[in-house]
């Protein structure tokens, strides 16, 4: 049974020798577990899961302790990971530690619409071509989207993005009046379009 640390999180017994026996090994016995969430990328969150010396605390985390671990989140991780649970991640050899987290994917009608689009309509096309697109974020009828894999740096995204991913996310979820492109191009790198050419 997965220990509860104040409401917000647990951890398995598993996870929980796991982070002993590194603490243990690296002979930081009073290293706090810092928690965070760095991104929201389509359905899932990406995490931190760090050991850091106590003293590396901002005044504004949140610190909960459960049998001589210190658990560190920021406020707004806090939010993102209440009712999650770390556990061992059984894919990772030597056992590296995942997070299972109810609260991942979108919790907004309008985004998880926006996301069925994405999923069921133009990643399968973009894809063929060796590109993806993430939803990012929806506020105030906008969706903001990153263009990936091929679709990065490649010069017909404006076309997909006009063509493609605009007609088809407005015709099936009329809230939507805008898309954006959120993409660095500058930093992708496609088969099909060099830089400079």
């Amino acid at each position: 049974m997965p220990a509860m640390i104040s409401n917000l999180l647990s951890i398995t017994p598993d996870a929980r020798t796991k982070i002993d026996g590194v603490r243990a090994f690296n002979e930081f016995p009073d290293a706090v577990l810092r928690v965070r969430v760095l991104a929201k990328e389509g359905r899932q969150f990406r995490y931190e899961i760090a050991l850091e010396d106590p003293r590396e605390r901002a005044d504004e985390d949140l610190a909960v302790e459960s049998d001589g671990l210190t658990v560190v989140l920021d406020p707004t991780s806090a939010s993102d990971l209440a009712g999650a649970t770390i556990e061992l991640d059984p894919a990772v050899v030597g056992g590296g530690l995942r997070i299972d987290n109810p609260n991942e994917g979108w919790q907004d009608p309008v985004a998880r619409a926006v996301q069925e689009v994405i999923d069921r309509q133009i990643n399968p096309g973009v894809g063929s071509h060796g590109g993806q697109v993430t939803l990012v974020d929806v506020k105030d009828g906008t969706a903001f989207m990153r263009f990936g894999g091929g679709c990065q740096g490649c010069s017909a995204v404006s076309v997909t993005l006009k063509q493609g991913v605009e007609t088809a996310v407005r015709a099936a979820v009329p809230a939507i009046t805008a898309i954006v492109d959120v993409t660095d191009h500058g930093a992708g790198e496609n088969p099909y379009y060099q830089h400079g050419h």
